[in-house]
């Protein structure tokens, strides 16, 4: 059974029913369910700043649900405190959607809440999320400012009321975001990887590379993303709670997964961030995928950079030797490699650490 599947390039439309169609999902369906679609909106942003889902994620899947005779669909979302939904709706693209399909924009801000126990602690949860017969979480895989970083278990915070966004922070954030798993459990989740914040959750930093995921285990899915990012999952503190509180499993070498368009991966997509371009100072890139490229500037992220000689990568080192160090399956001809299609940031992080003697950091 695959674990996790994944779609490039930057069709987002498409990649996201082709995605879909590839995990079967209308077989888990029928046309009598109410659907819930949950995006990350959490500022009033456009996607391409890496803060918030890309609309052609969610036209996707209206598009596909549609196909198979679902329409009674509803995107929530409530956005951060301070921020509003209504406008966060519009200027990201969701209230022309919802237009363009008929399907319903709700604003959890609005919602009764509905107060839940686990493990001895109560939490107030938004109606909507909970009476949803089908809900797809929808988040956007980026850095954030406390936690590192977020993704599927963290976005289900837009369904909680504000009063209880403030007391999660105040609770330490993690435990709380890792007990609302426990009793607000989404059916499916697609993850934007697209251009994810490099490491705040306003965006300002995105770095493409035009990957969409999909699953149905939460914690799965944020183990196997923070090793995109760089981290172990036990660095994510809401991660290893989630594991111990039984929420899913981390994504290991037994993880399954199953890619699609492989051929179509874009090269590196062009970043108008700042700290993405001074990251690339240490990279010398040739003909390099987008995903492949993203994951060596999180690992420089976390690094803290290097000294000397510049990390090869791309599709033009295949089948060249090279001296120095290469990033990806593409530059084995290089003296010294590391491996994958694309690799983990977590990967590159630890060959890093490991190489001490011949990889310094600034």
């Amino acid at each position: 059974m695959t674990d996790i599947f994944i779609n490039y390039g930057t069709n987002l439309q498409k990649m996201t029913y082709e995605l879909m169609e590839a995990a079967n999902i209308a077989g888990r369906l029928n046309t009598t369910m109410k659907i819930g679609i949950k995006p990350n909106l959490v500022v009033s942003r456009p996607a391409d700043g890496g803060a918030t889902t890309h609309p052609e994620i969610v036209e996707g899947i209206i598009r596909y649900l549609q196909a198979y005779g679902i329409n009674n669909i509803t995107i929530l979302e409530g956005s951060w405190v301070g921020d509003s939904t209504q406008l966060a709706f519009k200027n990201c693209g969701y209230t022309a959607l919802a237009e363009k399909y008929g399907v319903k924009l709700h604003d959890t801000k609005k919602d009764k809440a509905v107060q839940v126990k686990s493990k001895g602690t109560s939490l107030n949860v938004c109606e909507s999320a909970l009476n949803m017969d089908y809900l797809i979480n929808v988040p956007v895989l980026k850095g954030h400012c406390q936690t590192g970083m977020t993704c599927c278990m963290k976005n289900l915070k837009g369904c909680i009321p504000d009063s209880e966004k403030r007391r999660f922070h105040t609770m330490g954030l993690d435990k709380p975001i890792a007990l609302l798993n426990t009793v607000l459990r989404p059916d499916l989740h697609i993850v934007d990887s697209v251009c994810g914040d490099l490491s705040f959750e306003e965006g300002g930093n995105p770095i493409v590379a035009n990957r969409i995921m999909l699953g149905f285990d939460p914690l799965l899915l944020d183990s196997f993303g923070a090793q995109l990012m760089g981290f172990k999952p036990d660095e994510i503190e809401y991660i290893r709670i989630g594991k111990a509180y039984g929420i899913g499993k981390y994504a290991d070498a037994d993880t399954k997964e199953l890619e699609l368009g492989t051929e179509n991966r874009p090269k590196t997509g062009v970043s108008h961030s700042n700290t993405v371009k001074k990251l690339s100072k240490f990279i010398e890139a040739d003909s390099a995928c987008s995903a492949c490229y993203a994951a060596l500037v999180y690992a420089l992220d976390r690094a803290g950079g290097i000294r000397g000689e510049s990390i090869k990568i791309g599709q033009g080192y295949r089948g060249k030797k090279c001296a120095g160090i290469g990033v990806g399956n593409c530059t084995k001809g290089c003296q010294t490699y590391v491996m994958g299609c694309p690799p983990k940031a977590s990967d590159i992080v630890d060959f890093i650490k490991n190489n001490q003697n011949n990889i310094l950091k600034d």
